[in-house]
């Protein structure tokens, strides 16, 4: 599954880095996951090596934070050699007290 399509690119272009600072209830843009833990982006924004940084809502088994990951990281969680973090496909973006 593409972590990232071309509807999403322009969806997160419109929410670079620091667009939502200081915005209580910040959009959510897009939602991964697996198993127990969930990533919530807010905003995003590709670098020079192709790679995404992104800020957003994190939640497992083990609590909440606000960070920053990549694409990268999220591609490199793997089970038995395999990609196992998935875009929920259903997510419709919206406000951060839908999802938090």
């Amino acid at each position: 599954m593409k972590l990232i399509t071309k509807t999403i690119e322009k969806q997160i272009a419109k929410y670079p880095l620091y667009s939502q600072d200081g915005v209580k209830d910040k959009k959510v843009i897009v939602k991964f996951f697996f198993g127990a833990y969930t990533w919530y982006v807010t905003e995003g924004q590709k670098q020079e090596n192709g790679d995404y940084l992104f800020y957003g809502y994190t939640e497992n088994q083990y609590g909440r934070e606000l960070g920053y990951f990549t694409l990268s990281d999220l591609q490199s969680v793997k089970r038995w050699g395999y990609p196992c973090v998935e875009r929920d496909m259903y997510f419709k973006p919206c406000l951060m007290s839908k999802v938090a």
